[in-house]
């Protein structure tokens, strides 16, 4: 990104140095001057003016990452003010996404389609793509915002170390320097977002080197969010890929002083049904921890894929709930839309692929 430098203020006229002055010229001055300060006197009123400042530099241009941000990773985290900010279910929707341009610029039936994935409430994911000062201030921007709409913002922390095991997502930050982007990043959280902690992370200790201590790195970092202010939602993988027993000995591993509950089928597909079902049994063996649920590509259920399945659809539309069962929310954590990698003819992952989404939006009709 480049320096953005204010041009330095030139006067409208100086005097040359050494120029003589007559002393009739100085004169006529002196009266020009006076009879202006008179008419000035005299004139009426108007309505004061004022210059607008240069705004800094706004969400989705100069705080976004400028390479491709991991899977499942928008660009835009943060809307550009809270008066922007609608709510729907009683979660924030985000003003700014890579779905808000394309549907911005679509027209027609693309446009109404699009419409489903822009206007629906979203989570932004915060990662080491972006320094940590710059994830700080996505992360006030957007907490900002839904708390003066009375929204609820969902964030997703994703920089793990060793994350995704050097697949689509690989990346993360060092073992040493963990826990100070956390805290950095918890520094800009204003009221009590929902926080999805590390998607995979959990599902995947020990499959891969260069994890570090990951279980204390969690830990720490639920933490952290906590006590700033978070709900925090420790990733716990989906009905599909590690029975109930496993993993909730992983999360008492990981302790739930610090956790609002757990998350299930982040930017995957398994129905609702079986979401809902896997989460209840994990949660009667941990006193009835409270779960959260990624509807944002289920509709259609799982084909058997995980990375850019085709012929999926939107799934059920994000709302808190309270309904009496351990389940929180349905969430749309993952950005429908947005590539998983390059697989099944998808582009990068995190860059926005266009017929996916208008794919996933036409069997959700």
């Amino acid at each position: 990104m480049g320096d953005r430098r204010a041009a330095q203020p030139t006067s409208g006229a100086g005097l040359v140095a050494g120029a003589p002055v007559r002393a009739g010229v100085l004169a006529v001055l002196l009266a020009v001057i006076l009879m202006g300060l008179l008419a000035a006197c005299d004139a009426p009123a108007g309505p004061a003016t004022t210059t607008p400042a240069a705004s800094s530099a706004a969400p989705g241009t100069a705080d976004e990452p400028t390479a491709a941000p991991p899977s499942a990773a928008p660009q835009t985290p943060a809307p550009s003010s809270a008066a922007g900010a609608d709510a729907a279910g009683g979660l924030l929707v985000r003003t700014e996404s890579q779905a808000v341009t394309a549907w911005s610029a679509a027209t027609g039936d693309e446009k109404r389609l699009l419409a489903t994935i822009a206007q629906t409430p979203q989570a932004a994911w915060v990662g080491d793509w972006v320094d940590a000062g710059v994830a700080r201030d996505q992360v006030a921007r957007l907490t900002s915002a839904a708390a003066g709409s009375g929204t609820t913002a969902v964030l997703v922390v994703y920089a793990i170390p060793g994350r995704d095991c050097g697949l689509h997502s690989a990346g993360g930050v060092a073992a040493d320097a963990y826990a100070a982007w956390v805290e950095a990043v918890a520094g800009g959280i204003v009221g009590h977002p929902v926080v999805v902690l590390e998607p995979d992370a959990l599902a995947q200790l020990g499959d891969c080197d260069g994890q570090g201590d990951r279980v204390a790195l969690l830990a720490a970092a639920a933490r952290t969010l906590d006590e700033a202010g978070a709900r925090v939602y420790l990733d716990a993988g989906h009905s599909g890929w590690l029975p109930v027993g496993e993993v909730v000995a992983r999360i008492r591993a990981v302790g739930t002083a610090h956790l609002a509950g757990f998350a299930l089928n982040t930017s995957n597909y398994q129905t609702t049904a079986d979401e809902r079902a896997y989460g209840e049994q994990v949660a009667a063996q941990l006193d009835g921890l409270g779960f959260v649920v990624d509807t944002s590509r289920n509709g259609n259920g799982s084909n058997g894929e995980w990375c850019n399945a085709r012929g999926r659809a939107l799934g059920e539309a994000p709302r808190l709930v309270d309904d009496g069962t351990a389940l929180d929310a349905l969430l749309w954590v993952k950005s429908p839309g947005e590539s998983d990698g390059t697989c099944n003819g998808g582009p990068a992952a995190g860059q926005w692929w266009q017929e996916i989404a208008l794919e996933l939006a036409r069997n959700a009709s």
